[in-house]
């Protein structure tokens, strides 16, 4: 293959007629092939590795790195510097197998070669008038494009890593992860197996991995067996031992004879055998698309409790009888229960509706003993009075909220999902698996949640003061809010994310912080609420990114809206927005009458250079306001806002600076400050030119509930 650079551009290649194509592209590490290898040359120890750029003006060698493991089963694996963010699963004879996707009917096949001189992957186009692009980016995703003339652009049809069951050790050692199992925990443990740490995974953190169900010896000595794990990817192979010339049976013999062996593979579906001596690491589950099995060595207790389960009661004789005399008893019941509700139904409304109270009575009785629960149809429309437009509080994208009250007095809030709303499905699905546990007087409590038939509803606490929107940016309410309770509600936003961010055992990324999310209880104290957009973060990951980018422009950081790629320093980004839309009583995108095409954050980044920051505060403030605590806000809002993420203060930073009157660093300029819009002299003040501003608009696209 030939690479040709061009101002540092890696861009290049050998058609399948040898014909040698230049062309110079605007991304980072790319190549165009036809034939590209990545591996080691044994002959001269060259290492052939697919790098990120450092920056995306500097193609110096980035943190980014995707690059051939050469311990084990070879398989490729995708490296932040030494840490290992993904891995392509060995090669079976045909694809790699976490790559279900690469089938016979991919536009290029895929090659393995080991031998003497060399050891790589190759990639080798199946039709010669396509052009294909590999590229390692600098956010850490692999990506596959192919080149479409039509629209004269490229177009992403494959990266990696794309959900969080790709994220290697996301269920951590001997834990199998599985995203069909959305919206519950993606986690499970292979067979033999439980979680280390109940409580972790309760709260859905497997990071700490699975332990044996009883230690010691178990597993070793007469009974002991295998069970099968279906369509996976197979554990890292760092560890295992290949021998391409043993059947499946023959590797099952080997295994066993050996204490330590706690698992194997085959590894073509057929021939061939992979065998583990150590932890099984970062093992996934595919719905379709792997013919790949795992079989886990488990003691002879856990065996026979398999083989319990697996044995269909139709085989023994005395069961069937049961089973029929089963059967005649049901329809017997059945048929009385028809007649019963027929006799039932005829004594008018008055008796049912006594029924209806009588159920939800069982049904609040049943609420004190748990914290999360299913209420029926029946029970919420007659809290809400069967939906009325009385009841409702208001809308979004995903559908309506209705006030309700149960018959114990209890007045709740109900989000119902539009049936039309596929991004509805999805935050009902992410808000249930996210909040149903977290517990934060800064978090709006979910109750429950509604499932019958196509209707989805969440149950939540209800709030009399409704969103934080309908005071601020109100003349008339916004007076009711004097800067002491606007300094709480600050506050409490601050401490509320720094909970999801650091104090719960998940981490979490809310995404679509603004003051619309904020809800008021009736002491006006603040709870974060909509976590439809939510993120989890596992173990020690800090950030992450995506190709579909959800959340309400004016409030996303640069590097989301642009890139896509989101941490919890988006969050803090999102804070300063709404931080000095709390002091201002205005919106990030609403118009000034000094400068009429400059956004709140330029406004206030002009007033701050000029000395005149306290101009920004709401009118209605100033008798109450407190003159330090107000430029302190100021100050951390800039902070909060600044260009680059890095530079941001965390969550902790910023509640420790709230409540504490320290020296604080100086703000930097903040993101969407147009260096053709403006200009920053040695005087800190603005030349004024031409200007623009981002108009808000909420972005309903939703993604995965887990990685992108």
């Amino acid at each position: 293959m030939v690479q040709l650079w061009d101002s540092g551009n890696l861009v290049l290649v050998q058609q399948p007629s040898q014909n040698i194509v230049w062309q110079s592209f605007d991304y980072p590490t790319d190549t165009l092939l036809s034939g590209m290898k990545l591996g080691l040359d044994r002959r001269t120890g060259l290492n052939r590795v697919l790098t990120s750029w450092k920056s995306a003006d500097d193609p110096g060698t980035g943190e980014y790195s995707l690059s051939l493991n050469l311990n084990g089963s070879l398989e490729f694996c995708l490296y932040k510097d030494s840490t290992r963010l993904w891995r392509s699963g060995p090669w079976d004879g045909q694809r790699w197998t976490g790559i279900p996707a690469m089938s016979s009917h991919f536009i290029f096949k895929g090659s393995f070669v080991k031998n003497e001189d060399e050891v790589y992957g190759m990639w080798q186009l199946i039709n010669s008038s396509i052009f294909i692009k590999l590229m390692v980016d600098l956010t850490g995703h692999i990506q596959w494009s192919t080149w479409r003339d039509k629209d004269q652009q490229w177009f992403q049809f494959w990266s990696a890593p794309e959900e969080s069951c790709d994220d290697y050790m996301q269920c951590g050692s001997y834990g199998l992860c599985n995203p069909d199992n959305a919206p519950n925990f993606e986690c499970t443990c292979l067979p033999g197996f439980e979680p280390k740490s109940t409580r972790d995974w309760y709260l859905r953190d497997g990071s700490g991995g699975c332990v044996r169900k009883r230690a010691g010896n178990g597993t070793c000595g007469n009974g002991v067996g295998f069970l099968r794990v279906p369509r996976v990817k197979v554990p890292d192979t760092s560890m295992a031992r290949e021998e391409s010339n043993l059947t499946l049976k023959a590797c099952e013999k080997t295994c066993l004879k050996n204490c330590s062996c706690v698992a194997y593979s085959s590894v073509n579906g057929e021939k061939g055998c992979i065998r583990w001596y150590g932890e099984l690491l970062d093992t996934r589950q595919y719905s379709n698309g792997s013919n790949h099995d795992l079989y886990v060595r488990v003691d002879a207790i856990e065996l026979e409790e398999s083989r319990g389960k697996s044995k269909s009661f139709l085989h023994n004789k005395g069961m069937l009888a049961g089973l029929i005399v089963a059967i005649a008893t049901f329809f017997i019941l059945s048929v009385f229960l028809v007649f019963w509700f027929v006799i039932k139904k005829k004594k008018g409304c008055s008796q049912e509706k006594g029924n209806d109270i009588g159920e939800m009575k069982e049904i609040d009785e049943r609420r004190r003993h748990q914290d999360f629960m299913f209420f029926d149809m029946r029970t919420i429309s007659t809290a809400t009075k069967n939906f009325s437009l009385d009841n409702k509080l208001g809308q979004g994208g995903f559908g309506f909220v209705y006030k309700g009250q149960l018959v114990n007095g209890q007045e709740i809030a109900v989000k119902r999902l539009s049936k039309d709303s596929g991004q509805g499905i999805e935050q009902f699905k992410n808000e249930v698996t996210l909040i149903a546990k977290l517990q934060h007087k800064n978090l709006v409590k979910l109750l429950g949640c509604c499932i019958e038939g196509e209707e989805k509803m969440l149950i939540y606490e209800y709030l009399p003061n409704k969103s934080l929107d309908t005071f601020l940016f109100d003349e008339m309410k916004g007076s009711a809010l004097e800067w002491k309770k606007r300094f709480n509600i600050t506050t409490g936003i601050a401490r509320g994310l720094l909970y999801l961010h650091q104090d719960s055992r998940l981490k979490i990324i809310h995404r679509d912080l603004k003051a619309s999310n904020i809800l008021l209880d009736a002491g006006m104290n603040p709870k974060i609420s909509d976590f439809g957009m939510a993120k989890i973060f596992g173990g020690n990951q800090n950030e992450a990114n995506t190709n579909r980018v959800v959340g309400t422009y004016g409030y996303m950081s640069p590097e989301y809206a642009m890139k896509g790629s989101f941490s919890e320093k988006s969050d803090v980004f999102s804070f300063g927005v709404l931080l000095l839309e709390i002091i201002s009583g205005q919106k990030n995108n609403a118009y000034h009458h000094e400068t009429p095409s400059l956004n709140l954050i330029e406004h206030v980044w002009y007033l701050w250079g000029e000395g005149r920051a306290l101009d920004i505060v709401d009118p209605s403030l100033h008798e109450s306001i407190s003159v330090h605590e107000v430029l302190r806000c100021i100050q951390i809002g800039l902070l909060c806002v600044e260009e680059y993420a890095a530079n941001r203060p965390t969550m902790s930073e910023v509640v420790f600076m709230l409540g504490n009157e320290t020296s604080r660093p100086s703000p930097k300029q903040p993101a969407f400050i147009f260096n053709r819009a403006h200009e920053w002299d040695n005087t800190s003040a603005f030349k004024a030119g031409e200007h623009c501003s981002m108009n808000e608009v909420t972005i309903t696209s939703i993604e995965d509930i887990r990685r992108d």
